[in-house]
């Protein structure tokens, strides 16, 4: 696949991700909420006693089992890995789909951190304008940094990879 036609497939996944996000963030809560499945699933409250020293606080809200309740809990726990998991994905993306079209790499890991982060934002205003949704500053937070992380990694792939080609070629 060419190198370009490839980029673009890369660019297409970005904007498939921010679509999904766009989506999720139209639903109220109680549509995408997993507590009636966890409670089935999690009935016997396996790991009740060692999660149970568990807490914090997380925008203004405690977080613990004592808080929220055990299902709610584990809840919890998806949804952020849920965010920060996607937001790795959609930096990821705009990163491998923008660093052949810039005149540098660091150029190409800065815009799609942007991107990334910006579209975090806009996502959690939407979030404000829909029912039974709240727009949190910390996730925003916790989306911008599973895009960095992502884009880090890469940058040390390539890197690493570049170094790596040069180093073969200087033995040849």
């Amino acid at each position: 696949m060419r190198s370009s036609t490839k980029d673009n497939l890369f660019i297409g996944l970005a904007l498939v991700i921010m679509g999904v996000l766009f989506y999720s963030s139209s639903q109220p809560y109680e549509e995408q909420s997993v507590t009636p499945l966890l409670n089935q699933l999690l009935a016997k409250e396996p790991l009740k006693n060692l999660l149970s020293g568990i807490h914090f606080t997380y925008a203004s809200g405690e977080v613990s089992i004592d808080a929220l309740g055990y299902s709610e809990f584990i809840e919890f726990f998806i949804r952020k890995a849920a965010h920060f998991g996607t937001y790795f994905l959609l930096g990821l993306f705009w990163f491998l789909g923008l660093k052949n079209k810039m005149t540098s790499i660091s150029l190409a890991a800065f815009i799609s951190w942007l991107l990334a982060t910006g579209y975090a934002a806009l996502d959690e205003f939407h979030q404000g304008i829909t029912p039974n949704r709240t727009p949190l500053l910390q996730d925003v937070t916790l989306d911008s940094v599973g895009a960095l992380t992502a884009i880090g990694l890469a940058l040390l792939f390539f890197v690493f990879h570049k170094n790596k080609k040069r180093t073969k070629k200087n033995y040849r």
